[in-house]
């Protein structure tokens, strides 16, 4: 009885030992650890992408401010794309030098003609357009990384969590012991499976949305930069006609 005693005190001690986070990551079932290693790897790339694109749009934001207070200052445009050609730092100015330069290009070969003027404002458009598109797109890469993780982190948590209590259910099975024991590492790997599933979908699913309101902000003031921008060039094809 005494030996019986003090086995169960030892089970029990290595038990409560086990159950920390690192001990429940070593007794895991090779399956469950795979689980857990590929939330870990995903929870750490959606943090590191999280700082760099709230980062990346605040310095978006002053960047953009920047360009709107030199380019609403009255100076001369041309001025403002030599002073900033081939060094465009954000997508406003790449959209600026991106019709300017279409501008120069046909401005040096002459527009005598009404048509070649309305020519000259649809690829200017066009180009504003291929541009806007091509740096949206940049600021939008590993989005999709956010949304994967957010949506499907959780069931790859739960996967885990099913694995660990078929293991428990095994162990019980084989031991023919439903005591704590027994039943305990495999629903605690279970549960920590579970909450890494959620450490990783919760800031994934959050920043998703925080990010992409951002982003579609920009984009909206892009686009209204792009539609101010051609404006003026229009008025410009008017006044040399």
């Amino acid at each position: 009885m005494e030996q019986t005693a003090v086995a169960s005190a030892a089970i029990a001690g290595s038990v409560a030992h086990d159950l920390s986070v690192w001990g429940l990551f070593l007794q895991a079932d090779i399956v469950v650890k795979l689980v857990m290693i590929l939330l870990v790897l995903a929870s750490f790339w959606c943090w590191a992408i999280i700082f760099e694109k709230l980062i990346r749009m605040r310095r978006l934001a002053v960047q953009a401010e920047e360009f709107e207070e030199a380019f609403w200052s009255g100076g001369s445009l041309e001025d403002l794309y030599d002073r900033i050609d081939n060094r465009p730092k954000e997508p406003m100015s790449s959209v600026f030098i991106a019709a300017m330069r279409e501008w120069r290009r046909s401005a040096s070969r002459g527009l005598s003609e009404t048509s070649q003027k309305a020519s000259l404002a649809q690829r200017i458009e066009r180009v504003m357009h291929v541009t806007m598109g091509r740096e949206i797109e940049g600021l939008e890469r590993h989005m999709a990384f956010l949304a994967t993780v957010g949506s499907t982190a959780p069931f790859i948590g739960l996967f885990g969590t099913v694995w660990g209590i078929m293991n428990s259910f095994q162990a019980i099975a084989q031991s023919k012991d439903t005591s704590l024991a027994v039943v305990a590492p495999g629903i605690a790997e279970a549960l920590f499976a579970t909450a890494l599933g959620l450490v990783a979908a919760i800031p994934a699913v959050v920043a998703y949305n925080k990010i992409s309101t951002d982003l579609g902000r920009y984009a909206a003031r892009l686009e209204a930069f792009g539609s101010e921008f051609s404006a003026i060039l229009s008025r410009q094809f008017e006044e040399t006609d």
